[in-house]
């Protein structure tokens, strides 16, 4: 699906990774993993064509496949005055463009995917007053609306609670179960090794491959364990 040919990332020119090749296979699950600055998220933003390589090149299908990119928390601006229905509604624009309304069937959609991650009681509540679980798992729902075959996620279990983790971690393996291909940027080891089949580690001179024996069954429970902080 995506192919690394002596791929190396920056900014303005200047590489922070030593050169990757390899595939990233339709219907796989890849863990990013590295030290802080190895270039795992400038690496991500590659991939989402946000900047350019700095040499090499990745080749990506074609025909274009729909991407959803959910960034760090860091990154998102908590204080813009719109509603947690209006975060998931942008989750329409790839079906209906930027500047035309939902329609009545897909606000449905949006209230399904905010109950599908515990949050269909907070649709009215601005982003600022939620905590960094029920953040992320709004995020999450708008990624849901996207309906994309290919998720890169950046960090998205950094400073949430288990059980939100948890929740997440379900979500994925369903999509993953539905033939999306996900790229996901972590730290934690454990979660790597139980939910990822497929490691990408980025090191300072050289990247490797690692295969992983995770066979992990979606955690529909976890969707009964409400929305804790």
């Amino acid at each position: 699906m995506i192919t690394f040919n002596q791929l190396r990332v920056g900014y303005r020119g200047r590489a922070v990774t030593p050169a990757i090749d390899g595939t990233l296979a339709q219907g796989s699950m890849t863990a990013l993993v590295g030290a802080n600055g190895s270039g795992k998220s400038t690496l991500l933003k590659t991939l989402a064509g946000a900047i350019p390589p700095v040499s090499g090149s990745v080749s990506r299908p074609n025909p274009p496949v729909r991407f959803a990119w959910l960034p760090q928390q860091a990154d998102i601006e908590k204080q813009f005055p719109v509603s947690v229905f209006d975060i998931v509604a942008m989750g329409c624009w790839p079906r209906t463009g930027w500047l035309r309304a939902v329609s009545r069937s897909q606000r449905n959609e949006i209230m399904l995917a905010l109950e599908t991650v515990g949050m269909d009681a907070f649709a009215k509540a601005q982003p600022g007053t939620l905590s960094g679980g029920q953040l992320q798992r709004v995020l999450f729902a708008r990624m849901l609306m996207q309906q994309a075959q290919l998720l890169l996620l950046d960090e998205p279990f950094s400073g949430i609670d288990e059980k939100t983790v948890a929740l997440l971690l379900s979500l994925l393996h369903e999509r993953h179960q539905d033939g999306c291909t996900l790229v996901v940027v972590l730290h934690d080891s454990q979660t790597v090794e139980r939910h990822f089949m497929q490691v990408l580690r980025i090191g300072s001179e050289q990247v490797s491959w690692q295969q992983n024996q995770a066979t992990v069954v979606p955690l529909a429970a976890a969707r009964r364990g409400g929305t804790s902080c």
